[in-house]
């Protein structure tokens, strides 16, 4: 019942079906049919690699077919405006085993394939009583609608494929605590410095017999430590999801068939947890009120009224043992910072002529009257000389081969030092701590240069040299058995 198109026909019997710019037969809508929801499911996985939902989404719908056989179908019918996009579509659909068709209101005729590059049209149109006819060259079937399908409720019945290196690199990742675990988690982060956000999360309640909602905390954290990993995805009551777009994130380990972030519906407000194993998601209508950890924190509050202090009892006197630095048997790291004593300075300035110009842009002076104090970032080029530092912190420096005693954290360093803010602490090797003010460094290709005047190169002219330069002579001779025996030897 189907005929080929021909270049520059100009009748088509098809109802609803007409020629584009380029000469192809296109209905006002595409229906790609699929043999059962799987298929369908494959479609979409693959067409939303490769671009969005955006501009498809308000103009599809996703219908189940009966036939008069019995046997159900899934249809895909979407508006089209250019052929282009029907060409990607039906490559996708035969791709995904599915078939394109055509058309608009009941009548369905195939999409345009190699046999027919301008398409197909009936050569009779078909009286059978349908809300669907599909003319394929293979058949052609009357469908029926039993029932639409809604395009996200599908995707949220989509069950995560196990994937082990799913969520193996580091990122942001959201992690939902029972209530039991919550207040212990949330100390353990502010305890560990880790940077995070939480709130709570409630659920109607899982049975009719009970009464009160499910209540979880929900952390957000931009990033942790490698470490915590396996305490996170090991700790029963805890589970660890990774965010794929502004509104959906899937549990560690798992990745769902669909590209989430090319789907509008789950780009917030709200939020849904795709979870593995096979349970259902969690879906959250809107996010809940997420706090700081510091704001959370546990704060005790003194009881009664404030009194003066009494005078000090004689007692024990405090436990405080000085600081020491000690050479440490480990490799020197993070040496970027060298201090450069007054007699080495003419040097200093004669080697400044051969650092290049991510060094000179990178390094940072600080010029006293005992000496100079370079430093540089990560990765940048030392001066071979001075004395070599490292940084325990961005404003604390010890000698490079050297640790302190004991092992506290440089932010309990800095605070027992008492230095003003704004300052860099450099801790010699005498014992004596060196204070410099941040203000006191500059751009080192700002410090070198001078602008009042040039310094000449010492060169001297070919005709200064002193006396003419003599012309060489060469004689190719045998040297003989005795090569030497014109060279003069004095003393015995």
């Amino acid at each position: 019942m189907l005929e080929r198109v021909a270049l520059h026909q100009t009748r088509l019997r098809t109802p609803g079906l007409s020629l584009d710019g380029r000469g192809i037969a296109l209905g006002s809508h595409g229906l790609l049919l699929f043999p059962s929801l799987d298929r369908l499911v494959a479609f979409f996985a693959v067409y939303t690699q490769s671009q969005p939902l955006d501009d498809l989404i308000t103009r599809l719908r996703v219908e189940l077919l009966r036939s008069k056989l019995g046997s159900r179908e899934v249809a895909l019918i979407v508006q089209i405006d250019a052929s282009e996009r029907m060409d990607s579509m039906a490559e996708i659909a035969a791709l995904a085993g599915g078939f394109a068709f055509t058309g608009g209101g009941r009548f369905w005729v195939q999409y345009r394939d190699a046999a027919a590059p301008y398409g197909y049209d009936l050569s009779e149109v078909s009286q059978a009583q349908a809300a669907y006819l599909l003319h394929h060259t293979a058949f052609a079937q009357g469908y029926n609608v039993e029932r639409a399908i809604d395009l996200k409720a599908l995707f949220l019945r989509l069950s995560p494929r196990r994937d082990p290196t799913a969520g193996a690199e580091a990122g942001p990742r959201w992690i939902l605590a029972e209530q039991g675990l919550g207040g212990a988690l949330l100390h353990y982060l502010r305890r560990s410095d880790v940077q995070a956000r939480v709130g709570l999360c409630e659920w109607p309640p899982l049975s009719a017999l009970e009464d009160t909602p499910v209540r979880r905390y929900l952390f957000e954290i931009p990033a942790y430590p490698a470490r915590m990993d396996r305490l996170f995805t090991s700790t029963p009551g805890l589970r660890v999801f990774v965010p794929v777009s502004p509104g959906a994130a899937v549990e560690v380990g798992y990745r769902h068939p669909i590209q989430l972030r090319a789907v509008p519906s789950f780009r917030g407000p709200g939020m849904v947890l795709f979870l593995g194993r096979g349970e259902a998601p969690l879906e959250l209508p809107q996010l809940p009120v997420l706090g700081t950890l510091d704001a959370l924190v546990r704060i005790d509050v003194l009881q009664g009224e404030p009194t003066t202090p009494a005078a000090p009892a004689a007692g024990p006197s405090p436990l405080r043992i000085p600081l020491r630095l000690l050479p440490s048997l480990r490799a020197p790291t993070d040496v970027s910072a060298a201090w450069i004593e007054p007699a080495q300075l003419p040097l200093l300035r004669k080697l400044l002529y051969l650092l290049g110009p991510d060094t000179l842009r990178k390094a940072t002076l600080a010029i006293s009257s005992q000496g100079a104090f370079l430093r540089t970032t990560r990765g940048s080029q030392l001066l071979p000389m001075g004395h070599y530092y490292r940084a325990l912190a961005p404003t604390l420096y010890v000698p490079a081969g050297y640790e302190t005693a004991p092992s506290v954290s440089p932010r309990v360093l800095l605070s027992a030092i008492d230095v003003p803010d704004g300052s860099v602490v450099i801790l010699r090797h005498d014992g004596v701590p060196w204070v410099i003010r941040e203000s006191s460094f500059v751009s080192l290709e700002t410090a070198i240069l001078e602008g009042t005047s040039w310094a000449p190169l010492d060169t001297t002219s070919l005709g200064e040299l002193a006396g003419p330069i003599p012309r060489i002579q060469l004689q190719i001779e045998d040297p003989g058995v005795r090569p030497l025996r014109d060279v003069e030897v004095e003393g015995p």
